[in-house]
């Protein structure tokens, strides 16, 4: 599974494509009035202003060579304030492995730098957004967890720990073993390295097996086929 082209809503567009392409100086990919889209590495992520409910904010995660954590925190610290849990600036995810470090972008969303050591492949070019791999996570809130967890199932979309999926836990979906997730939860769990917590906004999902899913403006999940 590989996440092609994530589609969020924002309310702030203008202020999100200047913090995307000058201030961390990611490429723009695309461009309408109503949208923008930005190179991740093999990804394409997507902000657009259409039919807005809210001030929409989410939380997804870049992956980044295995090698380049800390030279990647240094790089980002040059650009944005780091957000801190419990003080500390990053994340030492042993049972990955992985290190992460997070920042705010205008809208709020928690963006996430995550350096996965058996998944991620190395670089040796010095660190800059062009080494940035790929879209690795973004969480998925919706009304019943359960519930769409048994639809992921069906397009082999598996919990990556085989454990029950709840509407209180963080379910780390994926379909094979390559850093990429669909982060399934309800709403009302706290995002690590935020006060906020999960709530629906729409979204879109475009992955590589031609399908599509995500959040509808009715906060109804869909899966359908590209």
């Amino acid at each position: 599974m590989e996440i092609k082209l994530l589609t969020l809503q924002t309310n702030k567009l203008e202020a999100m494509k200047e913090f995307y392409t000058q201030q961390l100086g990611f490429s723009l990919c695309g461009e309408s009035p109503n949208r923008f889209q930005i190179q991740v590495g093999t990804s394409i992520l997507e902000f657009k202003n259409e039919n807005v409910k809210g001030e929409p904010y989410y939380h997804f995660a870049f992956n980044i060579p295995s090698n380049q954590f800390q030279e990647a925190k240094t790089w980002l610290k040059g650009k944005v304030r780091l957000l801190l849990d419990d003080g500390q600036d990053e994340a030492d995810f042993s049972f990955w492995p992985a290190y992460a470090c997070y920042f705010e972008d205008p809208a709020g969303n928690i963006v996430e730098l995550i350096a996965r050591y058996n998944e991620n492949p190395i670089r040796e070019t010095p660190f800059s957004v062009n080494n940035i791999l790929n879209i690795s996570e973004i969480g998925l809130v919706v009304k019943n967890a359960p519930s769409v967890g048994k639809k992921l199932k069906e397009i082999n979309i598996l919990k990556s720990d085989n454990e029950p999926i709840t509407n209180s836990s963080l379910s780390f979906m994926q379909e094979k073993k390559n850093g990429v997730f669909i982060i399934l939860t309800s709403t009302g769990r706290r995002w690590l390295f935020s006060e906020k917590k999960s709530k629906i906004f729409s979204m879109e999902i475009n992955l590589d097996q031609q399908l599509v899913l995500g959040v509808d403006e009715e906060h109804e999940f869909f899966i359908r086929k590209n």
